[in-house]
């Protein structure tokens, strides 16, 4: 005999209460294992993918895709091996879950059916092999712990994706993400990347040549068959490309009409606030209007950190890392921070029992990063512990991380300090908003020449203006100074890096 049982939506972070369905890796009828990858999931920090805790056969999706549900609700059902006839569980045909009825469904987190996070899985031995254990449900399979079985293809009649996803066609998930935003069919996209994948700009093309009618197709691409929908929705503006705050280069960002076209005599466009959008919004008038927040700038002549940057890059140490302008900021906040240990604090509000500043005597650098899905923020566990390659090898990998969108909930929690590089947009300086938790932020702008008085002459200089705000109720005006001061003359003279170390 089988039972059904059904799959509830996990809190794969600290506090997460709802997620969007992103994509279904499987379908009604698919067989499935324990640990199987079965669906990813957007969380307000990151696109996460669930692994299943049953084995058997997939029965229904009880959630759409990009539909957005409450942590508990049920999201799949899994017919499943019964030991006994009364253990069988007659089950109406599954639906989709609407609104209302996610709030009313809403039950226990973890189904029973789960094992000890801290099993593991023997290696196959034969027939009598021992079958496969979930491990804690939400944040993926252990490494060597298993192997999918491939899953056959659906029926076209019984597939639950939306047009175009039938074919598997290589992307992304980003990718596919803009693909839905603009209404691309991904099936009738020709990817230029490797081995064939489809890049966003694979996608905006296609997008205008649809908009654009069947006679603007390039290259031999044919034009999107999907139809133009009603109403253009997208969550946020998509960037040209993702573009971690580091580095020269302005962006050529999307606009929200461009490859979105609206039908003719449209005259607005109604974006779902959510995902990172709503968690960006959330945290921002939270800290606007619960810390005191200054302001302060500082111009500074960064001719000799230029051609530092310049040198450390002919360095063997650094022959495998990406060194920028961006390195040396970071290491002079990260000084700063340590002969200023105050402005690495946050306020504790304790209520009845009083107030507390928390003096943190590690740094987890947060580096702003504009992604596809919106601002994010992830930070470098304990950079002030490391050598200057090793930072540069860890900003390496941020960025990395961000640009294909893998930057799970440990990395973008925990932060203590920030840098924000508006200078790659090409702005000089800017007024940014603290980190909820956090005492400063450090914004730095573009480096660009300028008439500047240098040894008592008149020269062109490389200039940079720097901006650090700060919670006033923790760093008065005095100590933002000398931070911001700190920070202007190491990266005037590096050296002084050396010698505040």
């Amino acid at each position: 005999m089988t039972e059904v049982k059904t799959f509830k939506l996990p809190d794969v972070g600290e506090g997460l209460t709802e997620a969007e369905i992103v994509r279904w890796h499987v379908q009604p009828g698919d067989q499935v294992e324990v640990n199987q990858i079965i669906v990813e999931i957007e969380t307000a920090k990151a696109i996460v993918e669930l692994p299943c805790p049953y084995e058997g056969e997939v029965a229904g999706l009880l959630v759409e895709e990009g539909r957005t549900v409450d942590v508990g609700v049920p999201i799949i059902s899994v017919r499943v091996a019964g030991e006994s006839a009364e253990s069988a569980e007659e089950v109406e045909p599954p639906v989709v879950v609407s609104t209302a009825e996610q709030l009313a469904a809403k039950e226990d987190l973890v189904p029973s059916a789960a094992a000890d996070p801290g099993t593991h899985v023997a290696p196959d031995t034969g027939p009598d092999k021992p079958k496969r254990q979930p491990v804690l449900v939400g944040y993926g399979v252990k490494p060597g712990a298993t192997r999918r079985r491939p899953r056959k293809r659906p029926a076209p009649a019984r597939s639950a994706q939306p047009t175009g996803e039938a074919r598997r066609a290589l992307a992304k998930p980003p990718v596919r993400k803009l693909a839905r935003d603009l209404g691309v069919d991904l099936a009738a996209v020709a990817g230029t990347g490797p081995h064939g994948t489809i890049t966003r700009d694979d996608v905006r093309l296609a997008a205008r040549e649809r908009a654009a009618g069947p006679l603007a197709g390039e290259n031999g691409r044919a034009p999107a068959a999907a139809p133009a929908p009603e109403r253009v929705t997208r969550s946020a503006p998509v960037p040209e490309r993702p573009v971690v705050h580091e580095g020269r280069g302005v962006p050529a960002s999307l606009s929200l009409s461009e490859g979105a076209v609206p039908p003719a005599g449209a005259r607005e466009e109604r974006i779902p606030v959510r995902g990172v959008r709503k968690s960006t919004a959330s945290a921002m008038v939270r800290s606007a209007f619960t810390a005191p927040q200054v302001t302060e700038f500082l111009q500074v002549d960064v001719t000799e950190m230029m051609e530092t940057v310049r040198r450390l890059r002919e360095l063997p140490e650094f022959a495998e890392v990406r060194v920028t302008p961006l390195l040396l900021v970071a290491k002079a906040l990260l000084t700063a921070v340590r002969r200023h240990p105050m402005v690495n604090a946050s306020w504790a509000d304790g209520g009845g029992a009083g107030d507390e500043i928390v003096v943190r005597r590690y740094v987890n650098l947060g580096i702003a990063a504009a992604t596809p899905r919106g601002l994010l923020v992830p930070n470098i566990k304990d950079a002030d512990r490391m050598t200057l390659p090793e930072l540069a090898a860890a900003l390496g990998r941020l960025v990395e991380t961000a640009r294909e969108g893998r930057a799970q909930p440990a990395d973008l929690t925990g932060g203590t300090i920030t840098i924000t590089n508006v200078g790659v947009f090409g702005v000089d300086a800017g007024t940014p908003i603290l980190t909820p938790g956090e005492a400063a932020i450090l914004a730095f702008g573009q480096v660009r020449d300028m008439p500047w008085v240098h040894e008592g002459e008149l020269a062109i200089r490389r200039v940079t203006t720097l901006s650090l705000s700060f919670d006033h109720r923790i760093v008065d005006g005095e100590l933002g100074s000398a931070v911001l001061r700190d920070v202007g003359a190491m990266l005037e003279n590096p050296l002084r890096m050396l010698a505040w170390s």
